[in-house]
């Protein structure tokens, strides 16, 4: 049995596929493209089932790839029956969806998602006639809150095992105009508009989306949360710390420092004290507040704003979300790319997207800027970094000349998120940390340990040093700044070990942290982008990038050390 989830940009349909799925599916690319869609096993009435998350789109005409593998898989997948998801609180858009998908003549389920949002505007639904008109079961659905979902999927199973054609009142027009008009009707018929109360919510636009104010609040709003995952980190940062480096002078003391068994078992306390004490600490609230801002409704206003700020300097519009995307993990916003329909918005969007500090890189802002410096600087990196991108978006779009098409998003209402919801995204990056970088960095900081034991480092730094003698940078952040290409996480946590303090303070000065930091937010992206940016735009691009980041990331640093030496 195969479930396949349907739905317009902003519809809830993925919330719905959370709900369901938990974090534990898959995805996947459609044959012979890089359009991806989401795979879940479920258990429902005794049966494991499979759903599938397909991607959002308007119509099924084509005009992009989405739209294109969307109306593939349903053609050429058995799929015993579609759930589509819709926006109760706009009916007529998502209803011209509804009659494409019912002309295809497969079992189906219409899903009222939002209703709660649609009360709230004073909308009334008459789903019992809808669905007699149009001859599918239509199912009032909250995702957000788990309402209405047992009694979705009963019917959806329902509904797949039931043999003949339904019994439809309307007749589908093959014209979209006449299709469009359609929709408009049956929601102007089975749709009241009761009264609508102007609510706090109503309001908060007029002010957050402000051309002047709304950049204040977004300044405001960001100080205010690089403030408070700085003070969790801090806070946790520095007893942690004082803890493992008392149990690594005791084990030392009794090991012996110069020995092969004294340099692993420093090597290995690095390496867990690094995750535990510098990159979890801050990984943690940043990523909860993310999906907070996120699912609050706040960061598409951010990409509201950032977009027309940026537009006005020459950036590509859409690439937005992609950024957004990126301060979280390269690798979606890299993914992400594919919803631009030419190769040159895709290999421009790609390029800026890994200049985004990820979470990754959270850890040397904050470990070492924030913590030593203070958070107000780690705040002006990220402004930097926005700066930078805006410069370079400018300086590439004319290089590669193009109209520069403006942002056309949808705004989602404000909403009160859910724990659970929240948590569940976080503990999607946390988990990948723990799986995937945390066992790297205790590598990691082994194999410097072997490469200082066995007198290799030098060796490794060399290749580096005119990189680090042209940034004013110790010779031994070389090795560091080779394994951060593994992960950005290394380069922080192997940069104690290789100068071999724990307090920063007392071996860099603060014009080499903040140098050593701007480099490494924009230098060389990890192996899993590389991998990622080959994928989406194969291999040339990929080594074109990369020396591009390469580039980007020697002069923003020179241009960091440079004023960082009239001032520090």
């Amino acid at each position: 049995m195969r479930f396949a989830l349907i739905g317009q940009p902003n519809c809830g349909k993925s919330t719905l596929f959370n709900q369901v799925a938990g974090y534990k599916a898959e995805t996947g690319n459609f044959h012979g493209t890089t359009v991806s869609f989401t795979e879940s096993k479920v258990r429902l009435a005794g049966e494991v089932s499979h759903l599938v998350d397909l991607p959002g789109t308007y119509t099924l005409a084509g005009t992009n790839p989405a739209e294109t593998e969307t109306q593939r898989y349903l053609q050429s997948r058995q799929v015993d029956v579609i759930i589509n998801v819709s926006d109760a609180s706009h009916l007529a858009q998502g209803l011209d969806l509804t009659l494409e998908l019912m002309a295809l003549g497969r079992p189906m389920v219409l899903a009222l998602n939002m209703m709660d949002e649609a009360k709230r505007i004073g909308l009334r639904m008459d789903g019992p006639g809808l669905a007699q008109e149009l001859g599918i079961p239509v199912m009032p659905l909250i995702a957000s809150k788990g309402q209405g979902v047992l009694s979705l999927f009963t019917k959806a199973l329902s509904q797949s095992r039931q043999t003949g054609p339904t019994s439809m009142k309307v007749q589908i027009p093959q014209e979209d105009s006449l299709r469009h008009r359609l929709a408009g009707e049956l929601a102007a018929k089975y749709v009241n508009q009761g009264e609508r109360r102007l609510t706090l919510r109503d309001r908060l636009d007029d002010l957050l989306l402000h051309p002047v104010w709304g950049y204040v609040f977004m300044a405001f709003i960001l100080y205010l949360f690089f403030q408070v995952v700085y003070g969790i980190g801090s806070s946790i940062e520095r007893p942690v710390l004082a803890t493992f480096n008392g149990w690594t002078d005791q084990l030392l003391q009794k090991v012996g420092g110069q020995t092969l068994g004294g340099e692993l078992i420093f090597g290995l306390l690095q390496g867990i004290s690094g995750g535990l004490a510098i990159a979890l600490p801050y990984l943690v609230p940043f990523l909860f507040g993310l999906g907070l801002l996120e699912d609050i409704g706040y960061l598409p206003r951010i990409a509201f704003l950032m977009d027309g700020l940026m537009h006005r300097l020459g950036l590509h519009g859409k690439a937005i979300v992609p950024f957004i995307l990126g301060y979280g993990c390269n690798i979606p916003a890299v993914m992400s790319t594919r919803i631009l329909e030419e190769r040159q918005d895709r290999f421009l969007a790609a390029a800026l997207a890994v200049l985004v500090p990820c979470s990754a890189r959270l850890a040397v802002v904050f470990g070492l800027v924030a913590f030593y410096l203070g958070p107000l600087w780690a705040l002006a990196i990220y402004l930097f970094n926005i700066l930078v991108i805006a410069f370079m978006g400018r300086l590439l779009s004319r290089l590669l000349p193009e109209e520069t098409p403006g942002l056309i998003m949808e705004m989602p209402v404000y909403r009160i998120p859910t724990f659970k919801t929240v948590f569940g995204k976080a503990w999607f990056r946390v988990r990948e940390f723990l799986v995937v970088a945390w066992p790297l960095l205790i590598v990691g900081s082994l194999a410097l340990a072997l490469l200082t034991y066995f007198n290799i480092s030098p060796a490794l730094n060399w290749t580096l040093r005119p990189v680090t003698w042209l940034l004013g940078l110790p010779a031994e952040t070389g090795v560091p700044l080779i394994f951060g290409v593994l992960r950005k996480e290394l380069s922080l946590i192997m940069l104690r070990q290789a100068l071999g303090g724990a307090d920063f303070s007392t071996v860099l000065t603060p014009l080499q942290m903040l140098t050593f930091t701007v480099f490494v937010v924009f230098y060389i992206p990890c192996l899993p982008t590389l991998a990622a940016l080959r994928r989406e735009l194969g291999t040339r691009s990929m080594l074109i990038i990369a020396g591009f980041t390469m580039i980007v990331a020697l002069a923003a640093a020179l241009l960091t050390h440079g004023l960082g030496s009239l001032f520090l």
